[in-house]
């Protein structure tokens, strides 16, 4: 039997992407990414929106793809990764933490008008191994509202 641990997410980042170098002298970049979904309430028939955060990680040649780029806060992007759990006790406290990120394979850009590509030929796309992914239409009903919740995990990162 085969298994898959395949997600798909279109969004906008929650905050401005973070480099870090870890103990190994590798790089790890991470962002939040919102994703919105529309529907009409049952009760009162009015339109609604439901946002999610994910924490997005990339590392490697990757993460210093996505450094050069510098990409902020706002910017619509589709990412295609894996779900990765992870738990960590903090050293200080001896409380254990539980994270879900999503570990980044590769992305594109919702929106290359507004002057981030990936390379000098303008594409607006970035992927590891994968073929090129179509363009994608950036409407409000990806569009995140808000800002990223602060639960404080990623100031508490062992790296």
């Amino acid at each position: 039997m085969a298994y898959l641990n395949k997600v798909m997410l279109m969004g906008n980042l929650g905050k401005d992407a973070e480099v870090r170098m870890t103990q190994n002298n590798k790089k790890r970049v991470s962002f939040s990414l919102a994703t919105t979904r529309r529907f009409r309430n049952p009760n009162t028939g009015e339109m609604q929106d439901d946002t999610a955060w994910h924490n997005i990680v990339a590392w490697d040649r990757l993460a210093e793809r996505i450094e050069k780029l510098a990409i902020r806060k706002g910017t619509p992007l589709y990412v295609e990764g894996r779900v990765s759990y992870r738990q960590w006790n903090d050293p200080q406290t001896g409380q254990k933490h539980n994270v879900t990120e999503i570990l980044m394979d590769n992305f594109e850009f919702l929106a290359p008008k507004h002057g981030y590509s990936s390379d000098n030929s303008g594409d607006s796309s970035y992927e590891g191994n994968a073929p090129t992914r179509p363009n994608f239409d950036s409407s409000n009903e990806y569009s995140a509202g808000g800002a990223p919740p602060s639960s404080g995990e990623d100031d508490q990162l062992p790296f």
